[in-house]
């Protein structure tokens, strides 16, 4: 359990980094900061003292204690290396290795160290990686954000690396309310046209599954509902099924399950919120002794390894993945240049891929040819 002293200095620590105090604002006295945090005197000066000594806050006699003014490290003047901070929510598996690949091929052969680090979905790992880029003052930041379909619990983190002017740029996908430079898929357009292709071969009956707390979800799901529209299809509410980061290894699989064994009106057709669900969707047809395409059609997205890597070759939608990356260490290289060159034209804008769909084997047509 955390000490109570590191408590308190972790706390105010945050705050600076929120924004809260500004350089040269009162932080509080002591007997305020026993009041606030509910601790001893003896605490708070211990706290106090730590934050002292590694440059936080600083004190005046009788006057109390104030933050201080954040400093960049002469290590960028001296090496002429600029420091990029990388936020991805996953580090070593699928698609991710492929955009960190990307970014890191741009910034290296522009003269920029990059520093990894993964969330694995987790607003309070992002929130500790995001203190981490304020405190040693990356030169500009790239960052996928974390549960992007959800209120963000660390705007707070952003303002203040908006107000410190250390840019960034947000990939896969962006917190709307920050209205950040982006570089992302056209993730609607992508759902649409997975669901179009199965819709076109005669299919009428078809499951969707979504992760609803990422916004690539939500706006997947927004595609297979389009689709089903402007075919004049009325969609079952019982086959949009939606599963969250910490349920995705057991909710899709038992609900498809669940709807396979169904001795009813059971689905023809499955649209997966990425390759790697579809690839574990795969799994339980095989166990069910249902074939694909012939028993049921499957449709992933993303085109990663994972879509030619089972017998089953993916129907899915292309995600650009080390272009992405290249794209991402394009645009923060021209924002620190903006930013550092106030003669630079201010050109510096968000991208969008548009989505295509890559026909494999995995779909098939339900509709019969009249023979004359």
């Amino acid at each position: 359990m955390e000490s109570k002293y590191n408590q308190v200095k972790n706390s105010i620590r945050s705050m600076i980094l929120q924004g809260f105090y500004q350089p040269h604002q009162k932080v509080g006295s002591e007997s305020a900061l026993m009041k606030q945090y509910e601790v001893s005197r003896h605490t708070v000066r211990k706290a106090i003292d730590d934050l002292v000594n590694e440059g936080w806050i600083y004190k005046k006699q009788g006057a109390g204690t104030f933050c201080a003014e954040q400093t960049k490290t002469n290590e960028t003047v001296a090496t002429g290396t600029k420091n990029i901070a990388v936020i991805t929510t996953y580090f070593s598996d699928y698609i991710f290795p492929a955009i960190i690949r990307g970014i890191e091929g741009y910034l290296s052969a522009n003269n920029y160290q990059m520093t990894v680090f993964s969330t694995n979905n987790d607003p309070e790992l992002e929130k500790k990686y995001l203190e981490s880029v304020l405190s040693r003052k990356f030169d500009g930041l790239i960052v996928e954000p974390t549960k992007s379909a959800l209120p963000n619990p660390n705007i707070n983190y952003y303002l203040n690396l908006e107000r410190l002017d250390i840019p960034y740029v947000m990939i896969n996908a962006y917190y709307d309310e920050l209205e950040p430079l982006h570089v992302i898929m056209n993730d609607a357009e992508g759902g649409r046209i997975g669901t179009r292709k199965v819709i076109e071969e005669g299919h009428e009956n078809i499951l969707g599954f979504f992760k609803n707390d990422d916004i690539q979800g939500i706006k997947r799901m927004k595609g297979f509902i389009k689709a089903h529209r402007e075919s004049g299809l009325q969609i079952s509410p019982q086959n949009i099924i939606t599963y969250t980061t910490e349920n995705k290894d057991t909710v899709p699989g038992n609900l498809l399950r669940e709807k396979m064994l169904s001795e009813h009106n059971r689905p023809t057709a499955v649209v997966c919120y990425n390759d790697q669900l579809a690839v574990m969707l795969l799994d339980v047809l095989r166990e069910l002794n249902i074939t694909v395409p012939d028993g049921v059609s499957v449709v992933g997205f993303d085109d990663s390894f994972l879509s030619i890597a089972t017998e089953v070759k993916l129907t899915t939608v292309k995600h650009p993945k080390e272009k992405m990356g290249d794209d991402a260490g394009r645009l923060i290289d021209q924002l620190i240049k903006e930013k550092k060159d106030p003669a630079v034209l201010k050109t510096a804008s968000s991208i969008v891929y548009e989505p295509e769909l890559v026909i494999r084997h995995s779909t098939k047509n339900r509709i019969v040819k009249e023979v004359n």
